[in-house]
């Protein structure tokens, strides 16, 4: 198991995890990921995600990797 921190950004400024996860794998980690971007999207509002990246991150504070909000929403026509 390893723990990580799954940090949003956008140009305006940055949400910290400061809990983060415990996971088992890389893949664990992306779907957890994917689990956070829906919840925020569902989220009722006008924030426009399309800008938003998610970041997921060691307890070193190493990015493991980024996956961007697109990915799950689609570029802008």
């Amino acid at each position: 198991m390893v723990h990580v921190y799954f940090h949003c950004s956008n140009t305006d400024g940055t949400l910290v995890d400061r809990s983060g996860a415990a996971v088992a794998s890389l893949a664990e980690a992306r779907d957890r990921a994917s689990q956070i971007m829906s919840a925020m999207i569902r989220t009722p509002g006008t924030e426009d995600w399309r800008e938003w990246v998610i970041h997921v991150s060691g307890s070193d504070g190493e990015e493991i990797f980024e996956l961007p909000f697109t990915a799950m929403l689609g570029k802008p026509h």
